[in-house]
């Protein structure tokens, strides 16, 4: 009396003739390495949002300022907050958004240094003292 056993897959040996090694872009029957996924993605809409929350918020702190001394340090203390806040996304929240405020952050403050070095250019005098 015989009973029936499940076959395994046949996988071909490398170096034999007729087989070939398989490319992994179809599935195989073989175990499959694990896939890790990132628990908070970044995307664009996150990096967006983020880079238009900071752009408002260094408009917003930027408007404190009265000249070009305040502008200035008002940047400054604005774009220190965002990082800070971007640091704690980081750990905790989206990355997505943490990229965006990082990357307008910055360019708030080269605007900012920016007009620093044309004030200190045109007037001769160092602005921020």
């Amino acid at each position: 009396m015989t009973t029936w056993q499940p076959i395994p897959p046949v996988h071909p040996e490398p170096g034999r003739p007729g087989s070939r090694t398989p490319s992994g872009l179809f599935p195989s029957g073989l175990p499959t390495r694990p896939t890790w996924r990132e628990p908070h993605p970044v995307t664009g809409a996150g990096v967006a949002s983020g880079g238009a929350l900071a752009a408002a918020w260094l408009a917003l702190f930027g408007l404190l300022g009265r000249d070009v001394p305040g502008y200035a340090w008002w940047t400054v203390l604005a774009g220190g907050l965002a990082w800070l806040a971007a640091l704690a996304l980081v750990r905790l929240g989206d990355r997505g958004v943490a990229t965006g405020v990082a990357i307008v952050t910055a360019g708030g403050w080269s605007v900012a240094a920016a007009v620093v070095a044309v004030r200190w250019a045109t007037v001769g005098d160092w602005p921020l003292w």
